[in-house]
Formats: C-alpha cells, structure tokens, sequence
C-alpha cells in the first residue's frame, strides 16, 4: 500500500478538481435561484473556472519547476481550500465568480502540472502507466460521484456543503504532501511576465469573444455594447471575431516570444518546438477536444433536464449516472487493452463510440425524454470518454523527457483547461443564440395577435434567457398576456428549447468527428512490444 500511497494522496486532490465543475453543473438551476442570477451569468462562472486554469497554467507549471513541484501543489492546494471556503459563503454570483472562478482556478493552476509531474517522478515503466490510469479512474470517480453527491446534498440541503467538504479534503491533502517525493532539484530561471500576459490576455480574448457570440453575433453585429449610444461594431462587424482575431494574434506573438528566448539562451515559459514531436501534437489535440465535448455535454444536460423537464438536481445526477460509471470501467478497459493494442486503435474506437453516443442523445431529446436511447447514449458516452482517458496521459507525458514532464503536464492542463472553456463558452452560446432565433421565428409565426406578438418581441429584443420552461405562462401572464396566450407561448418557448439543443448536439458530434483527424499522429506501437510486433492499426 506504501508503494501506492502517491497515488493515493494526487488523487485526492485531482477528485476534488473533477468534482468541482460536475457538482455546479448539476446545481446549475439551484445557484441560479438561490444567488439570485441567470444561467447566462452561470456559463461566464463556469467558463471562467476552466479559463483562469487555461490561461495560467504554463505559469503554474513554470512556478513548479521554480519552487520544486511539491512546494508548488502544496501552495495550490491552500490557495484551492481558500477559494472553496469563499464559494460555500458566497451570498451573490460576484463572490462566486471570485471564489470559484478566480481564486480556485488559481490554486488548480499550481497542483494540475504538478500532480502530473510528481506521478512521473515517482513511477516508472508499467508503474507509471498504472498510476496514470489510477489517475483517469479517479477522474472518473469524481465524474461520477459529483452528479450524484452534487445532486442529493444540493436537493436535500445546500450546495454550500460540498465546497465546505472540499476545504476539508485539500487541508488533508496539504497536510499528506510531505510524503510525496519530488526527485527534481529547482530550477534557478527568471519567468518572463511578457509571456505570461501574452498567453493570458489571447486566451481570454479568444474564449471571452466565443462566449460573447450568443449575444453580439459571430460576424454580423446584433446587440452591441454601446458607448454615448453609439453601438460599438468596427467596420460594421461583430466584437466577437474583433475579439478571437485579437487573442490569435496574442498568441501568435507569444510563441514566436518562446523562440525570441529560446535564441538568447533564456527560460521561455514553454518550449514551443516541442509541438513538433508529433504523437504529443496529437495527443494534447485529441485531449482539448474531448475536454470541449465533456464540457459542452455537462453544460447543455443540465439545462435540458432542469429547465426544459423540471428535474431537480439529484434527478439530474442520477440521469447522468451511466456515463459516469461507464467512464470508470472502460478507464479499466482501455488499461487492459493498451496491453494488445496500440494507443491510436484504443483511441480511435473510442472517438466513434463518441460520435454514435452523440446521435443517440440527438434522439432522446424529446418533451418527456426518451429514458433507454438517453441512458444508452450516455452509457455510450462514458465509454468513449473512458478509453481515451486511459490513454492520453501516458502518451503525452511519455513523449518527452523525464525534465520535461512539468512542462508537458502544464501543457496538459492548458488544453484541459482551454478545451472545458471552449466547450461551455462555445456550445453553451450555440444553445443561448439557437434558443433566441428559434423562438423568435416561432413566436413570429404562431398566429398570436399583433399586439402579443410586439410584447414579446419587446421583452426579448436583447436576446432569450433560459428559464424553467414551466414558468414561462406565469411570467408572460405577469407581462399582460391573456391565460390562452401564455400557455401558447410556453409551448414555443418548450418547443424552442428543444431545438436549441438538437442544434448544440450537433456541435458536438462535429467537434467529436474533427477530433478523428487530431489521432493520426498517436502511437501505433503496442506498450511493451518492439516497434514490428506491433498490431496493425
């Protein structure tokens, strides 16, 4: 047990980081009411949890190598446990936002790298590719205890107490770090605040403007921010490309920043030429991709089952149950079949598992949810998200030297990080904008009065908020529409919901196709086999 008592103590701390994001997706409807706000504001919380990990990640790493990688996950595991406590006691999204979005995401940038790179130090050979799918399977436990955990206390107390625990666990963790082993000796190297900025502002120019679409438009500017009245919309386009525009070209200076330090013999926070090594593009490629289809499905079944069926938050996590379990046992699964066959197969299998689940799911949503095709698309769902998981640590932190692991797990928590964001910010703003144009073209074509049609479209020009579909006859009766009209409007509203998602599904299984492309460069070899004795893939 000593051996794997590591593990053990990363893993707690990696529970706690999975756990976070599931519980508030699953209490989404109940901070809404409980802090008073919409779930637009929710997205942004979400969103900016996982960017504030994106965007400062290669500097956590970095501080890692500086600090030593124990001191560093010691620290975020303090600075994590701070921001839990103030997310417990938040009385308003501002608080929240600040606790959560901030300063947790503060914290995880610190212990994200470094549990990859103390994993790394302290196995070796099939150690290490056991300790990693240990690591994969407590992800998968927290997936699928969060909904669950989430779901009960939150429906039969408060959501306050699961980040009351959480504060709890990372002292523990803080505590036990001490008997980590931490083999590399710190660097003495200056980090380079130009970097840092660089990499920080073009990614959250470029996530920021994504999750900005569903209300300025992607292009074609349609509620833009104002200034003395004047809409602002340069050339008459939308801030939403001016703003991803913006944030690539940041990004692009950052990395030929990297080179510029690199050729003066100075530390860069990244070394860009390792994107070269092919089978780590790739791996890190394929490991945004399915983070962005996690998120996007955690945000958008939340939504679905909450708003449009009424389902309170227990009943939601036990609807989302069969992914979770399933993500545990095909973790296992893909361990066992890395045995046989190559990296590339295993993941490819579970990219197509990925792409069938999304079109079962398209298929449950329905006004009374198809429960078989839901709970089998989910299933399905787990499974492809298990077998990629069992393999892309290891491909990724195997593709350099053991020096390098720092840098390469801080690599991973930016697509991690950057993928989650993406997925929110994108699909949730697809959802958001395909809800607003489809009940704006059914309210338009409904038949109602021309007078009820102008209040609704007055009540609406800024766009359609989601709100629980059952309540949409009370607030259209309190808006001056007869009983006859507000039950009319809540049937397009319900009607429109349902289309917003069907939309936001295909998203996602076109993201999980594109993620098909991003797996050529993984590793044909079989672990533990010379290079000819290899299976075909």
């Amino acid at each position: 047990m000593k051996k794997w008592s590591v593990v053990v103590i990363l893993g707690c701390a990696q529970f706690v980081m999975v756990l976070d994001g599931t519980v508030m997706n699953v209490s989404i409807s109940t901070v809404v009411k409980d802090l008073n706000t919409t779930v637009s504001a929710m997205q942004a919380a979400i969103t900016f949890y996982t960017l504030t990990m994106a965007s400062m990640m290669l500097f956590g790493a970095k501080l890692g190598d500086v600090w030593g990688r124990r001191r560093a996950f010691l620290i975020g595991s303090c600075v994590y446990g701070l921001g839990s406590l103030m997310t417990a006691l938040s009385r308003n999204i501002q608080v929240l936002f600040l606790g959560w979005s901030i300063i947790e995401g503060l914290g995880a940038v610190l212990v994200i790298p470094a549990i990859a790179a103390l994993l790394a130090d302290n196995y070796s050979g099939k150690d290490r590719i056991t300790a990693f799918a240990i690591i994969g399977a407590v992800s998968g436990a927290a997936v699928a205890a969060g909904p669950l955990i989430g779901g009960f206390i939150t429906t039969y107390s408060s959501w306050r107490l699961v980040f009351a625990g959480e504060v709890v666990i990372m002292a523990v963790v803080a505590i036990l770090a001490r008997r980590v082993n931490d083999a590399a000796v710190p660097q003495k190297v200056r980090i380079d605040v130009l970097s840092v900025l660089l990499s920080a502002a073009g990614l959250v120019l470029v996530v920021f403007g994504m999750l900005q679409s569903k209300t300025w438009g992607w292009v074609l500017p349609q509620s833009s921010p104002e200034i003395g009245g004047v809409p602002i919309a340069p050339l008459g386009v939308s801030l939403t490309a001016w703003f991803i525009a913006a944030g690539a070209v940041l990004l692009f200076l950052f990395a030929r920043r990297q080179e510029s330090l690199v050729e003066q013999g100075r530390a860069p926070l990244v070394h860009v030429g390792m994107f070269s090594i092919r089978r780590l593009r790739s791996g890190l490629s394929v490991l945004g991709a399915q983070y962005t289809v996690t998120a996007g499905l955690f945000f958008m079944v939340p939504v679905y089952l909450q708003m449009t069926l009424g389902l309170d938050a227990l009943e939601t996590g036990i609807r989302i149950f069969p992914l979770s379990v399933a993500l545990i046992l095909f973790s296992i699964v893909g361990t066992r079949l890395s045995r046989r066959w190559s990296p590339r197969r295993i993941v490819w299998v579970g990219q197509l598992v990925l792409v069938l689940s999304g079109f079962l799911l398209l298929s449950s949503v329905t006004t009374d949810l198809r429960s078989g095709l839901f709970a089998a698309g989910m299933f399905l769902t787990g499974s492809a998200l298990g077998l990629l998981a069992s393999q892309l640590g290891n491909v990724n932190m195997s593709s350099v030297s053991d020096k390098e692991t720092s840098e390469v797990g801080g690599l991973q928590g930016v697509f991690q990080n950057l993928g989650s964001s993406l997925g929110t910010a994108l699909i949730g703003s697809i959802l958001i904008g395909a809800l607003s144009s489809s009940f704006a073209s059914g309210v338009a074509t409904s038949g109602l009065s021309p007078e009820t049609i102008s209040i609704v479209q007055e009540k609406t020009q800024g766009g359609v908020s989601i709100v629980p579909a059952a309540s949409v006859d009370e607030i259209a009766a309190s808006a001056g529409l007869s009983s006859a009209d507000a039950d009319k409007l809540a049937g397009i509203y319900r009607d429109s919901q349902l289309d917003s998602l069907r939309v936001a599904f295909v998203g996602l299984i076109a993201i999980s196709l594109l993620s098909l492309v991003f797996a050529r460069g993984l590793p044909v070899e079989v672990a533990g086999r010379p290079r000819s004795k290899a299976v075909a893939t």
